[in-house]
């Protein structure tokens, strides 16, 4: 089964997924029509067999909820009406940021850049939440 990552921006939104064995993570897709986003996304959660949903939370720098994080909780909230899967949320502050300096980095041109940064950075949110999910390899297992 596979985790879907959502990065709901202001132009569009970006779906990023991990492979069956949930270790490696690729941007899929942005969606430009937030109109048809709720299907879409339910249509690729059939498709993959995703387990669970990963959303991105634009946080304020404090660590505090603005109008950014209020739109993701309403998009949340229309999502679980139609979705039947677990959705949790993930801190993305500053990923749109990070997805454009490793697009620029890599050559990539403006217009790609935009076409492409949402997705880039649900990939930077959903292996943000694997790296936070997964149990740490120095840390010792309680006996």
């Amino acid at each position: 089964m596979r985790i879907l990552a959502i990065d709901y921006g202001a132009r569009s939104i970006g779906l990023a997924i991990t492979d069956e064995l949930q270790l490696i993570v690729r941007p899929l897709i942005a969606i430009s029509s937030k109109k048809e986003g709720v299907e879409r996304i339910r249509s690729i959660c059939d498709e993959y067999d995703v387990e669970t949903i990963v959303v991105g939370l634009p946080l304020r720098l404090d660590g505090t909820h603005g109008d950014a994080a209020d739109r993701v909780t309403v998009f949340i909230s229309e999502l679980r009406g139609v979705i039947g899967v677990p959705i949790v949320t993930q801190d993305e502050r500053l990923t749109t940021r990070a997805a454009e300096e490793m697009l620029r980095a890599q050559g990539v041109p403006w217009q790609k850049r935009r076409e492409k940064i949402d997705a880039y950075a649900a990939a930077i949110i959903l292996e943000d939440y694997l790296t936070s999910t997964r149990p740490s390899p120095n840390r010792e297992e309680p006996q």
